[in-house]
């Protein structure tokens, strides 16, 4: 797979609480902005691979889930994480 366990660990790291914090919102999101950025580039070279492309909606989707959760939950840890990951919102 193209995410090596270090890598994960990093991103947890950097965004959730510890390392080994997978469970919190604002790691996964960051996880799966990591993936759709990997998946993104691999779109635009290959634009007709419909299986990635579903995967991709999916995976945006399930950020936009976890997003509108933190919104509702905590709004300052929304608005950190949405700067901190420069996303549009």
């Amino acid at each position: 797979m193209y995410l090596a366990p270090e890598k994960k660990e990093e991103i947890f790291k950097e965004h959730g609480s510890s390392a080994k914090d997978t469970g919190s919102s604002e790691g996964q999101i960051a996880l799966f902005t990591y993936r759709i950025a990997h998946l993104t580039e691999h779109l635009k070279k290959n634009r007709k691979d419909y299986g990635t492309q579903r995967a991709l909606q999916i995976l945006v989707g399930k950020r936009r889930s976890l997003l509108d959760y933190l919104k509702k939950i905590d709004i300052e840890r929304y608005r950190a994480i949405v700067k901190k990951l420069s996303l549009r919102r």
